[in-house]
């Protein structure tokens, strides 16, 4: 495997810390700006939805810059971000910070995706974008318990200041040990959106879309669900998430594996099958924390491992497009996370949480019903665009 990978793998997790990291430190955010806990919030909000909006946007408007310089750049922007949120004087300023640092870490993510493909040869593809979404999930995961930490420690601002200082040591990395890499060809605006009329492409991109809402429809309100059915202490709450937090990292990794071995068209089949089937099995198991667990790791690993045969698979599938595929497949992850959110929500408030793992293991098998129909689509329709002569950086 080729070492910049686990390099870019570094820096993804770095930028993908930053979503979350607030989240540990809301109460210490509110006092220091003496703002309401409900604005403070807004700062994740605001953050997912401009790393949805930023994604395929910056994608195309910097499609004629070379790839490794770009990279660096989207690094420095990131870098200042984080500096700026550090130095906040007002929840204004703060916000700006949020929303810059959203839309760097939005081009920094898919370059990211992008560029490991072809550091790597096509056989080991998914194995390399395993890793890249092992950092994915990773910061994803540790993210709150990261800020958390940093903040009752040293601050709200700590966590920034660390934040930029890794940036700033990956873009040092990277502008040494990257090797330049191919450009894709400029493609017209209005040839990239043909690409979406093709429905090969669309329902793939719909995979990922209700396979994060199913998940997030019971993992977003996972603290009362296991606090309601299993009645347990802060202690094993902190136990509980931890395991799942390595389940989830493990899963990117395991899920490059199949994908390369199986194929990314069997690979996705067969993992959001067992996908639905456990998430669906998990209010069972709650009789027993030891079957629990078990059925909870299983559930946490296949939530990420989806992602690198689905991201192999689009690239198949849209190889003259494969860089606004890729893009928008990032905004399209974090759509399913709101409307998961959100959709657990109104669970909760209508009937009780016991119910979010079968609500969401429906849209589990919706995800599903679109990886069929997608894979039963011939390849070769508007996603499948003829390229130029790429340029390298």
């Amino acid at each position: 495997m080729n070492p910049r990978v686990f390099i870019l793998a570094i820096a993804t997790f770095v930028v993908g810390t930053v979503e979350l990291i607030v989240g540990g430190t809301l109460n210490l955010i509110t006092a220091d700006l003496d703002i309401p806990l409900s604005a403070a919030g807004q700062l994740i909000t605001a953050f997912s939805l401009s790393f949805s909006i930023s994604a395929p946007i910056l994608m195309h408007f910097t499609r004629h810059i070379a790839r490794k310089p770009l990279y660096l750049m989207a690094l420095f922007g990131f870098f200042l971000s984080n500096v700026l949120a550090a130095l906040s004087p007002s929840y204004a300023v703060l916000m700006v910070a949020r929303i810059l640092s959203a839309s760097c870490g939005a081009l920094l993510t898919v370059l990211s995706i992008s560029i490991t493909t072809q550091l790597v040869e096509p056989a080991y593809r998914g194995r390399a974008l395993g890793i890249i979404y092992m950092g994915i999930s990773g910061s994803l995961v540790l993210g709150v318990p990261l800020g958390m930490a940093l903040g009752n420690a040293y601050g709200w601002r700590a966590p920034f200041w660390l934040i930029a200082g890794l940036s700033l040591l990956a873009m040092l990395c990277l502008g040494k040990w990257l090797q330049p890499v191919q450009t894709p060809p400029v493609i017209p605006l209005r040839v990239q959106l043909a690409s979406l009329k093709d429905s090969k492409i669309v329902s793939a991109q719909l995979i990922s879309m209700f396979m994060l809402t199913g998940h997030l429809t019971l993992y977003a309100y996972f603290t009362p669900f296991l606090q309601t059915t299993m009645h347990l202490n802060a202690g094993w709450l902190s136990f509980v998430y931890l395991l799942f937090g390595l389940a989830a990292v493990a899963g990117g990794g395991i899920g490059g594996w199949i994908a390369d071995k199986w194929g990314p068209t069997r690979a996705m089949l067969l993992i959001i099958s067992s996908f639905a089937v456990i998430m669906a099995s998990l209010p069972f198991t709650t009789a027993s924390l030891y079957v629990f667990l078990v059925a909870m790791v299983l559930w946490s690993g296949l939530s990420w491992a989806i992602s690198p045969a689905q991201q192999n698979y689009l690239i198949q599938s849209a190889p003259g497009t494969s860089d606004i595929q890729l893009g928008l497949n990032t905004s399209v992850l974090h759509m399913g996370i709101a409307m998961g959110s959100a959709i657990g929500g109104v669970v909760v408030e209508k009937a009780s949480v016991q119910y979010n793992a079968w609500v969401g293991a429906v849209f589990i098998l919706l995800s599903l019903a679109c990886a069929i129909y997608s894979i039963s689509r011939p390849v070769g329709g508007k996603s499948a665009i003829q390229a130029g002569t790429p340029i390298q950086s």
